[in-house]
């Protein structure tokens, strides 16, 4: 919400109102949604190791590069605490600046990135470099469960409501470090804008996206924020689809 203050007339003139800057409601969580840093790469016909069925990759080098970068531009400002996912991407991102700002991250299992069934790990990968029809479907649709054995899209947002809500709950009037995915960072902004699906799908590597959480009601303030990446740090990939 913009911030207006009431100004005392002068001389019984009539009050004027001048426009501030947004301020968070008293409770609410401000959440630093980071995208994890770029993964090692999908290599056709080599599985990655795999967590609870999910892919589970380490980041490439770059990506480290990308996570250094992050905590170097984070760490000038205030974090009162850090969560991971249960997958190992994102606790490497959040290693450097968990280091340098001595805080432990906690993990939150419910915002790691939606199962996609037949089509997990470099599968996934393939299908949309080699613009298979069903992958066109998915971005038509916007609609990842169309994979066969992809976690249904329902299930996905409300474990992803759930972890958020958890967070924001254990954190009021702090603001909170959160390394997620791709697909759970545009499920994230979709809820909290009433957007189409993927509107928000696309987040780059060690992107800062943000979100105010107060209750029920959650408000948007940043998407894709990369100005701490230069472009030795930036991948140009594909458009997807």
């Amino acid at each position: 919400m913009t911030i207006v203050s009431d100004v005392p007339p002068e001389d019984g003139g009539p009050r004027r109102f001048p426009q501030g800057r947004f301020r968070a409601p008293d409770g609410a969580c401000d959440l630093l949604l980071v995208r994890h840093g770029q993964s090692a790469d999908a290599v056709e016909g080599q599985e990655f190791d795999r967590f609870e069925g999910h892919a589970d990759p380490p980041l490439s080098p770059l990506g480290r590069q990308q996570a250094e970068r992050l905590a170097d531009r984070l760490v000038t400002g205030h974090i009162d605490a850090i969560y991971v996912t249960s997958l190992r991407r994102t606790a490497e991102t959040a290693a450097p600046v968990a280091a340098a700002t001595g805080l432990v991250p906690g993990v939150e299992h419910d915002l790691r990135e939606i199962y996609l069934g037949e089509w997990e790990g470099w599968v996934f990968e393939q299908k949309f470099v080699d613009r298979d029809p069903l992958a066109l479907r998915l971005v038509e649709e916007q609609r990842w469960d169309l994979i066969p054995g992809c976690e249904p899209i329902d299930g996905f947002a409300a474990r992803v409501r759930a972890g958020i809500e958890r967070i924001a709950t254990a954190h009021p009037d702090q603001r909170v470090m959160v390394v997620v995915h791709g697909g759970v960072i545009g499920d994230v902004l979709a809820q909290a804008s009433g957007s189409r699906p993927w509107a928000f799908i696309g987040a780059d590597n060690a992107s800062i996206s943000q979100v105010v959480v107060t209750g029920r009601r959650w408000v948007v303030r940043r998407f894709n924020d990369t100005t701490h990446l230069d472009d030795r740090l930036t991948v140009q990939a594909a458009p997807l689809i």
